[in-house]
Order: C-alpha cells, then structure tokens, then sequence
C-alpha cells in the first residue's frame, strides 16, 4: 500500500472540507509553506519559519507524512531502505526536536504522530514502512515520558485503509478494498474525517490527560482474530 501526505506544521488543524478562504472569513489567520521533509536543511527552514510566524510559540504539531511502496524483504536496495525511514521516521523524530523549544514556550504542547495499523500487526505490504511506523509508537511513549515536564503531550493514531483518490485510483485498488472490508469488522474502510476527528480530540483540552498512547482507528481490523 502507498500513501502520502503533506505534514501539519502550525497552530491549526487542518479539516480538508474547509476551504482557506472560508477558514479566513471565519477569523482564523491561515499560512502555508511548501516542504520536502525528507531533507534535513528544507525541516531546518520550515521550523525557523513556523517559529517567526507564530511567535516562538506552538501549540500543536502533527507529524503526518509517509510513503510506501511493497516489496519482499529481500528485495529492498539500500537507498530503498534509507528513502523510507528517512521519510517515515527521520523526519517526524526531527520535526519533534524542532519544535519543542516551541510547544514548551506554548505550555499546552501536542504532538499527534500518524502511524499505521501495520505497526501493530503483520501485513504483507512493506517490512521497512510497518518497522519504521513500529518506531513511532514507541517513539510516542518515549516522548510522552521524557517531555511531560515541559507540558507537551505525545500522541499516536493508527489508522488502516482510509478512503482516498489515491487509494481508490490505485490499479488494485477494487480488490485491495474489498479484501480490507471482508476482514473488517465494521465491513467499510474508513472516511479521512473518522480519523482526522481523533486528532483533532486529541489536542484539546478534553483530552489533557491523555498521553503516551496510540490509537487504533480502523473498524476493528486490527482485533478481529480468526474471520
């Protein structure tokens, strides 16, 4: 399975059924900036910018960016391997770095990583991306412990199949869907809102005793045993 997505840098969480102009008519003050977080340099500037832009101060960070693509173990070259962890791992372990001098001057700190189901459990779409995804929960917990004292809490949501263009333009996409809704138990995959909800619960206050934690958001795939 291949997903990708831009990263989340700011103090606002992004609803995609919102357009900017109508976000702006709303009183909300909305930026953007293009970045390849694959490169050390370019998660360097964003940082520097996202701090100019909001005062030295952050109230949420959502590390959300991935790429994939399945091969056999044996398969994978070493720039292959580097690609993926760089881009799934690296890059959210960074961005955490970066901006935590950030969220502790904000005092209600949230990190929110997106992960996977694939963390949890075997699937056959990609050793390097399901360890990499392993790496941010436990990432998570490490991070929840460790900053807790600088008022930062760290998240985790694991979603599975979720519903998009890119999924559903895929070749095997048909297929591929309908074997995930015979395997789960709520029969669908899920919307983006059903996840990007939990998110957004996450960084409020609703949720200020919550930490260290990833949760699973996908219909019950990841416990359903012996269909």
């Amino acid at each position: 399975m291949t997903t990708a997505a831009p990263a989340t840098f700011s103090g606002v969480i992004r609803n995609s059924r919102w357009s900017l102009a109508g976000k702006t008519a709303l009183g909300f003050t909305v930026t953007g900036s293009v970045c390849d977080l694959a490169s050390h340099p370019q998660r360097e500037q964003l940082s520097e910018k996202v701090s100019s832009v909001f005062g030295g101060k952050l109230n949420i960070l959502i590390n959300n960016v991935g790429t994939n693509f399945a091969k056999p173990t044996l398969d994978y070259t070493t720039e292959e391997y580097s690609f993926l962890m760089a881009t799934n791992l690296e890059s959210c372990y960074h961005m955490s770095q970066l901006a935590h001098p950030l969220l502790k001057a904000s005092g209600v700190g949230n990190i929110v990583f997106i992960s996977s189901v694939i963390s949890l459990l075997h699937t056959p779409y990609g050793s390097i991306y399901s360890a990499a995804k392993a790496a941010i929960n436990q990432l998570t917990k490490n991070l929840a412990c460790e900053w807790a004292k600088d008022e930062i809490r760290t998240n985790c949501v694991a979603p599975w199949a979720t519903k998009s263009s890119l999924l559903e333009n895929s070749i095997d996409g048909k297929e591929f869907l309908d074997g995930v809704a015979k395997r789960t138990p709520l029969k669908r995959i899920a919307e983006a809102n059903e996840v990007s909800s939990l998110v957004a619960f996450l960084c409020l206050p609703a949720a200020s005793y919550i930490t260290g934690q990833t949760i699973a958001v996908d219909g019950g795939f990841s416990v359903n045993g012996f269909p």
